[in-house]
């Protein structure tokens, strides 16, 4: 009996030249930073469907930011744009001469959630940080948090610093997706029993087409807490390399005398990373820890697939 898909509704709303069509486009549609110079602007709404793990579809509208367009999501296009809503994201261009004006739409649009889908998630990108002086954007965005979180309440929001030349991206858009998973509880405590039987240090299961994490596990702490998405961003980059020259990304395996990492293809929609620093592991055991425990995940991402846990022997 075939799956039926479970359709997530995702706003990206922002006023009209904040980044948003160019951020899609790099997690959604492969391009590279640069590339996204030549996007013209986004004539009222755009929609997309993205599958991502088997079942979820992402329904993404992407919402022109002009006045124009605006105005009406707020008047005659109302309960059709902010109905069902699962997640809004709202992207704030920190550089905008019109902040007064970009505070008041993000304001109209937490009153049509609140009457129309008053459970949604909402996320706030504090976008383009990379045009602020570096000593100065800690401040800058404490500073832009604490007033979109006073004037989202009785809503709650979840601000990220976002730009599209770094890893920064990758971090908001892996949060906001996490949200969005509906057994990702169940991914977690079986990712972290994978963990264990194998003795890894660190596992991670990225999403196959934007490789963005959506679940890990590690046993140890880490001196870099951004290196999910500097991995994100480097593999992803790599794969559109290759993809270039009409070959294909499967695996890697980097070592050196302290660890031995390997990235290899899990499931249908998931790559894995799995860190291991004990020598006396071979590389050729992990690949096949890696390779008996695909099936049992490939289970785990059919939503409405029957929930088994992966344990201990």
């Amino acid at each position: 009996m075939p799956n039926t898909a479970m359709k997530k509704k995702v706003l990206l709303m922002g006023k009209s030249g904040s980044g948003k069509t160019s951020m899609r486009s790099i997690i959604f549609a492969n391009y590279i930073a640069r590339d996204t110079r030549r996007l013209g602007a986004t004539i009222d709404v755009e929609h997309s469907h993205v599958r991502f793990l088997g079942n979820l579809v992402l329904n993404l509208w992407d919402c022109g930011g002009q006045d124009t367009f605006m105005e009406n999501y707020f008047t005659s296009q109302r309960d059709n744009i902010f109905r069902n809503v699962e997640v809004l994201i709202y992207v704030f261009d920190v550089e905008s001469r019109e902040l007064e004006k970009d505070m008041h739409y993000y304001q109209s649009c937490l009153e049509a959630i609140l009457q129309n889908s008053p459970d949604a998630k909402i996320f706030c990108l504090v976008h383009k940080m990379d045009l602020v002086q570096e000593d100065q954007r800690d401040l800058i965005f404490k500073e832009r948090e604490e007033d979109l979180r006073r004037l989202s309440r009785p809503l709650e929001c979840a601000c990220f610093r976002t730009s599209i030349w770094d890893e920064t991206l990758y971090k908001a858009w892996s949060s906001i997706v996490y949200q969005l998973i509906p057994n990702v509880q169940q991914l977690e405590m079986n990712l972290r029993n994978f963990a264990q039987i194998i003795e890894a240090d660190e596992v991670l299961l990225f999403e196959r087409a934007t490789f963005l994490v959506i679940s890990h596990y590690q046993c140890r702490e880490q001196r870099d807490v951004h290196r999910f998405e500097k991995i994100s961003n480097i593999i992803k980059q790599f794969k559109l390399s290759c993809s270039k020259l009409a070959a294909s990304f499967q695996s890697m395996e980097v070592r050196n005398s302290n660890f031995a990492a390997f990235i290899d293809i899990f499931t249908s929609n998931t790559y894995v990373m799995v860190v291991m620093s004990d020598p006396s592991i071979p590389s050729a055991a992990t690949l096949i820890n890696i390779r008996n425990a695909r099936k049992h995940f490939e289970k785990l991402e059919r939503v409405d697939g029957p929930k088994h846990s992966l344990l201990m022997r």
